[in-house]
C-alpha cells in the first residue's frame, strides 16, 4: 500500500485532504506531520521518527510552504539534496500564488506547485486528481 506524506499544519486542511482521501480507490496510508522539521525527522528516519527504516519512504510528499520552524521549500532543499529521497515525487500545496514561492519551489525541484482550493468539493476533486496521477498514472522511478 503506498504512503503519502502530508506536511500540513493547519488542522482544517489536514481534515479535508484525510476526508478526500478516505473516499479513494487507492487507499494510501497517510502519514501526517505537523512542521518542517518532523517531515524532516520522517524521511530521514531521525528525531521522533529515528529507527524508522528509509526503504519505507512515501510515494508521495504533499507539502505546505508556511510551516512553522522549517519552511516548506527549505524541507524541500534538504530532501532534494541527499540521494534516498531526491526522486520522491513532492507537490507543493499551498494557498500562496506568489511568483517567488512558485520559483523557489521549482527551483528547488518541486514536481507540481498547486494553490489550495478553498471550496471543499474543490478540494476533494484536486486530492483525488492527485492521488490518480501520482499513485496510479505515474511510473515512479526504481528504489
Amino acid at each position: 500500500m503506498p504512503q503519502v506524506l502530508l506536511v500540513e499544519d493547519n488542522q482544517d486542511d489536514v481534515e479535508l485532504a484525510l476526508h478526500a482521501f478516505r473516499g479513494s480507490t487507492v487507499a494510501p496510508t497517510i502519514i501526517v506531520v505537523r512542521d518542517g522539521e518532523e517531515a524532516l525527522e520522517y524521511l530521514f528516519g531521525t528525531g521522533r521518527h529515528a529507527g524508522r527504516t528509509s526503504r519505507e519512504l512515501p510515494a508521495l510528499v504533499l507539502l505546505d510552504l508556511q510551516l512553522p520552524g522549517i519552511g516548506g521549500l527549505e524541507v524541500l532543499r534538504r530532501l532534494r539534496e541527499r540521494p534516498e529521497t531526491r526522486r520522491i515525487p513532492v507537490v507543493i500545496l499551498t494557498t500562496s500564488d506568489d511568483q517567488a514561492d512558485i520559483i523557489g519551489g521549482y527551483d528547488r525541484g518541486v514536481n507540481s506547485y498547486i494553490r489550495k482550493p478553498t471550496a471543499f468539493e474543490s478540494f476533494s476533486d484536486m486530492v483525488r486528481q492527485l492521488e490518480h496521477y501520482w499513485l496510479v498514472t505515474n511510473l515512479a522511478p526504481p528504489s
